[in-house]
């Protein structure tokens, strides 16, 4: 049976979930943007009317607006967002129950085998374009092929409303002559390293030495150069709802931060929310990743390995490790956020003496008490009538 691969890419998302629950967004230029007076003031999403005046993702608002004075701008909503996602994702459902969510807005479809049930691939796809502008009133584009990395690029070729059809043996035409960075899976610092390497297209990277590209790049490198080449055994592979890959929160600072004991407050606090989530969700991770932003918008993350917990003492302690490693007061940071990952992983066996487990095993048991005693008093009073010590002295001054 002939494998067939789709990519459901929702157009301009946020905006378009707006336009839904305010017609009169409608064929006017409009975008969902941070507030400027909060320091978050950036393009998250702009509709195809902003866009064709130059108005593009991550550009400041002060930006946007001296190309377009009557720009429309929304405040985002990502419960409103995740909410419409999820019917989406139900929405696709109904073509198959071989479903892998890849984001917010877009999912890769296995619709092997479906041919006696919607006809060929170009007609599922007018089925669900059509099915979601008439259900949901929101606009997509698909890719379709026989792998999901060709899948994902041809649903990048026709925007908006676009089904495009891209097969292995037109990768030469088709995909070889793009900029190497207009390969999936090909970030800026991968962009800069491979073009060192003289490789400028992605016909450059898919006759480059495979071996040469293994011993720079690791096992990325393979899936470079096999991507390139047109090749993707990966499965699409159906998640269920409740299978969550990381929890994490983050915020962007209403103001420039340079001293390390504000940034440890504000990660204090949210460690303590992904603690909290972590628990409710049932759920222990045994990676602890930080993500900061600076002022020019460049973002680092780091991580590092936890015993398996959800208790907010390691998260934090752990969180606050990283952030001693990479602080530089000389670079001030715009946002800050903290992720527990790592739920389905297993612990590396570490010998410890009987001594050690048995002062461990005390000190997590108070631990435990400690952080169940703090969930009762909020599941009774609300989360904001109990807090840590270092936050609520610092509300205080």
């Amino acid at each position: 049976m002939e494998r067939v691969v789709f990519l459901v890419d929702m157009n301009a998302f946020f905006i378009t979930c707006e336009t839904r629950r305010n017609p009169e967004l409608k064929g006017r230029p409009a975008a969902v943007a941070g507030d400027p007076n909060k320091r978050s003031g950036i393009i998250l999403a702009a509709n195809y009317e902003a866009r064709a005046l130059g108005i593009i993702t991550t550009m400041t608002v002060n930006q946007a607006m001296k190309l377009c004075p009557v720009l429309l701008l929304v405040p985002p909503d990502h419960h409103y967002y995740e909410e419409m996602s999820e019917k989406v994702m139900r929405y696709l459902a109904r073509f198959s129950p071989v479903i892998e969510q890849n984001s917010i807005d877009e999912a890769w479809i296995d619709m092997s085998g479906t041919d006696h049930l919607y006809g060929n691939p170009m007609n599922a796809a007018e089925l669900i374009m059509e099915g979601l502008k008439e259900e949901l009133q929101l606009w997509c584009s698909i890719g379709i092929s026989s792998n999901k990395f060709l899948a994902k690029m041809a649903s990048e070729m026709k925007k908006p409303l676009g089904i495009t059809v891209l097969k292995e043996e037109a990768v030469p035409q088709k995909l070889w002559p793009l900029p190497v960075q207009a390969m999936y899976g090909v970030g800026a610092k991968t962009r800069e390293a491979l073009n060192k390497l003289k490789i400028f297209t992605i016909r450059d990277l898919a006759l480059f030495d495979k071996n040469e590209l293994i011993s720079i790049f690791g096992k990325s490198g393979i899936s470079m150069h096999e991507h390139a080449n047109g090749i993707d055994n990966d499965p699409v592979i159906a998640h269920s709802k409740d299978d969550v890959k990381s929890i994490g929160k983050s915020v962007t600072l209403s103001r420039d931060i340079s001293k390390i004991e504000d940034a440890k407050l504000i990660l204090m606090k949210l460690a303590d929310d992904v603690s909290i989530r972590a628990r409710k969700k049932s759920k222990e991770g045994s990676t602890v990743q930080i993500s900061l932003k600076y002022t020019d918008f460049r973002t680092i993350t780091r991580q590092c390995t936890v015993p398996r917990t959800n208790l907010f003492k390691e998260i934090y302690r752990a969180g606050l490790d990283l952030l001693k490693e990479v602080w530089n007061e000389k670079k001030p940071i715009r946002l800050i956020g903290i992720a527990l990952t790592g739920f389905d992983e297993t612990e590396s066996g570490e010998q410890i003496s009987l001594f050690d487990l048995d002062n461990q095993y005390r000190s997590q048991q108070k631990d435990h008490q400690v952080q169940e005693a703090l969930d009762e008093i909020r599941k009774k009073y609300g989360n904001d009538m109990v807090s840590w010590a270092s936050l609520i002295s610092d509300k205080k001054t």
